[in-house]
């Protein structure tokens, strides 16, 4: 090794067999893609914990009860509400002709199709006992006359369908029969077969089945 003249050759020797390496400096790009990747993970870790938060705290158990959204986020279906007199829409809910009337609010027409006479008289004295309002009473017109073999025949319009419901109620074997008239007032026509009215314990249990729902499919986890 050459050492210049004046200088002490072993002050600035160097010895050993290692050299210092020189890299290349670290770019900036790989600093950023670095702290995008910590933040990145970060956010999943704290989505993850609120997730398990909401199973463990009990939220969200009542979300199959809840009705299905539409994409537009509309509920498929609205909660029911009670109607009031007030409320819009009120007056069409209350005039429902499927929904069971009180026997006030029912003019029944008692007509006798048998050859016994007095029973359509004593019939609507029964039902009026009930609280049915009582209509015209007398012989059956020519075309049911001797023409009902069966316990009764209930005939009724669109608008007292649920009126006949609740009169049907009223006796067993009574068959239904639906006609063009535009009130709610019900026809009860006896029959052959007809004996008396089923007491208001077999009438009330009677109209209870009548009425029973049906049960709806299971929606359960899906919409």
């Amino acid at each position: 090794m050459l050492t210049p003249q004046g200088l002490k050759g072993k002050q600035y020797r160097i010895t050993g067999n290692a050299y210092p390496r020189l890299g290349r400096p670290p770019k900036k790009s790989r600093k950023v893609l670095a702290l995008i990747g910590a933040l990145l993970a970060l956010a999943l870790i704290g989505l993850g914990g609120v997730q398990l938060w909401d199973i463990f705290s009990g939220k969200g158990r009542n979300a199959s009860a809840q009705a299905c959204e539409t994409p537009s986020g509309k509920a498929l279906a609205a909660p029911a509400q009670d109607a009031s007199p007030d409320a819009p829409g009120a007056s069409a809910a209350l005039a429902d002709p499927h929904a069971i009337p009180q026997p006030a609010t029912v003019t029944v027409n008692v007509y006798n199709a048998t050859a016994k006479a007095g029973l359509a008289a004593r019939t609507a004295e029964e039902l009026k006992k009930r609280g049915f309002a009582i209509g015209k009473v007398g012989n059956a017109p020519a075309e049911l006359d001797k023409k009902v073999p069966g316990t009764a025949q209930v005939i009724a319009g669109p608008a007292g369908v649920g009126a006949s419901t609740l009169l049907g109620s009223q006796i067993a074997g009574a068959t239904t029969t639906a006609d063009a008239r535009t009130d709610a007032t019900v026809d009860f026509v006896i029959g052959d077969s007809y004996n008396a009215l089923l007491d208001e314990t077999q009438a009330a249990a009677a109209l209870a089945l009548a009425t029973k729902p049906t049960p709806a499919p299971s929606t359960t986890g899906s919409c």
